[in-house]
């Protein structure tokens, strides 16, 4: 009896806890991206809570040449209107690139990054903003495959004192947005490149667009019916 209890009690909570949704969606760069300092590669996929986006913007551009080929702002609209929030934390790994190409990868830290309202939008940018780390923390991509270090670099990111640290690949960024609701979605996403704030934005495409289950509902009936196999074997 004190099992049945139980069992329905952990199987209400998790159909309760199935209401908590989230959405998921992925930009990209379209193929065959060009900045004025050479080709780009960039994604970044946005998940939107009650009052919540969580973000991760990747780098994906290998064995850059310039310093322009690094993410320094990402732009966004969302379709329920709001552009006013604060960043709640942000975490990316420090990469410094010496004069050889060779690197040095640090500490996780804050991005650097500083959330601003322009227009209708949410923008995040390491080059304005009261506190902003730029021309610093600009995201780099990958280094070679093969070399596993940045053969290709020029002065811009090689050694280059102003430029380093950069980010190293990925960094994530949990925003408060209030108003933003699970249903919310995002409908238009630029990415910017390199360290004149303002220029060398490209639009990204969406490549996906899915509603998520709470995982907190997941998780518990996914407990109950391993307790029930259990129980019958």
């Amino acid at each position: 009896m004190k099992f049945n209890r139980v069992l329905v009690f952990a199987l209400a909570a998790g159909f309760l806890c199935q209401s908590a949704r989230a959405s998921f969606s992925v930009f990209t760069t379209p193929g065959g991206s060009t900045v004025t300092d050479g080709a780009v590669n960039a994604s970044v996929s946005f998940t939107t809570l009650a009052n919540e986006i969580q973000i991760t913007l990747q780098n994906l551009q290998a064995d850059p040449k310039s310093v322009g080929q690094n993410l320094s702002a990402l732009i966004f609209t969302l379709d329920t209107g709001q552009h006013a929030g604060s960043i709640l934390s942000s975490l990316g790994m420090e990469r410094a690139v010496n004069g050889d190409g060779s690197f040095v990868d640090g500490s996780n830290v804050a991005a650097g990054w500083v959330l601003s309202a322009p227009g209708h939008s949410l923008q995040l940018d390491v080059l304005a903003g009261q506190g902003h780390a730029g021309p610093a923390h600009t995201l780099i991509g990958p280094a070679n495959s093969s070399s596993h270090d940045y053969q290709n670099a020029n002065a811009s990111i090689a050694g280059n004192g102003p430029h380093n640290p950069f980010l190293a690949e990925s960094v994530t960024f949990d925003l408060a947005v209030p108003g933003v609701t699970a249903a919310s979605k995002v409908t238009t996403v630029r990415f910017q490149f390199g360290t004149t704030d303002g220029s060398n934005q490209i639009a990204m495409t969406q490549s996906s667009s899915v509603p998520e289950p709470g995982m907190p509902g997941v998780l518990v009936v996914g407990s109950v019916m391993t307790l029930l196999r259990r129980r019958s074997a």
